[in-house]
């Protein structure tokens, strides 16, 4: 039975609220099959990220620590767009098994479903340590009425680009619009790209 791009979308969302919670109370797994696999592959990118970020911040620990946080950030984003591109890739290939094809005239969007997904990711992640924060004991009235502010504005965003998404699947899932997998190209993570990798390579030899 094809796709329903509603469900798919609810899916997605409920994986990412469940595996943010069920991640910080035990090891990160992937119980999931078929384009969620992918999803929540590419959720684990960013899971690790936000928590390199967070130590990023930190004062009381050595430089040396926070050179290898940088380097872990810069490997857990590099991995974190490449499965973005591999979530495209997968609806792709979704899409081939069902024999959806555009017309070559048909209008492509400004953001993939990868990206949207990614972006779904991160705020299901923002909204876990929101609501966190409510529950902690040494904040005052102000503090949680700024998060109450902020809870309040992610669920606008989430919803609206839940349904944008949503939209957008479904005229993906019917041929009305194309899909292109556009690749990151992180140059600054390739030593043959990054100047300053490949300068310092020559001077070392």
């Amino acid at each position: 039975m094809p796709l329903e791009a509603a469900t798919l979308v609810r899916q997605i969302g409920q994986l990412h609220a469940d595996t943010v919670s069920r991640w910080h109370a035990q090891p990160l797994d992937n119980p999931y099959t078929g384009l969620l696999t992918v999803v929540c592959t590419q959720h684990q990118f960013n899971f690790r990220l936000w928590h390199e970020e967070d130590t990023a911040r930190r004062r009381d620990v050595s430089d040396a620590q926070i050179a290898q946080v940088k380097r872990n950030i810069d490997g857990y984003n590099q991995q974190r767009n490449d499965w973005i591109e591999r979530t495209d890739e997968t609806l792709l290939e979704v899409f081939g098994s069902l024999g959806v094809e555009a017309p070559a005239d048909a209008p492509l969007n400004t953001e993939t479903p990868g990206s949207a997904i990614d972006r779904l990711s991160i705020m299901a992640l923002r909204v876990y340590h929101l609501r966190e924060e409510l529950g902690r004991s040494d904040a005052d009235d102000e503090h949680l009425a700024k998060v109450n502010e902020k809870l309040a504005r992610c669920a606008v965003q989430q919803a609206d680009l839940t349904q944008s998404l949503q939209e957008l699947l479904a005229d993906l899932f019917a041929g009305r619009k194309r899909l292109r997998v556009y690749r990151q190209m992180k140059l600054y993570n390739d030593p043959a790209f990054n100047p300053e990798l490949y300068r310092s390579s020559r001077r070392a030899g």
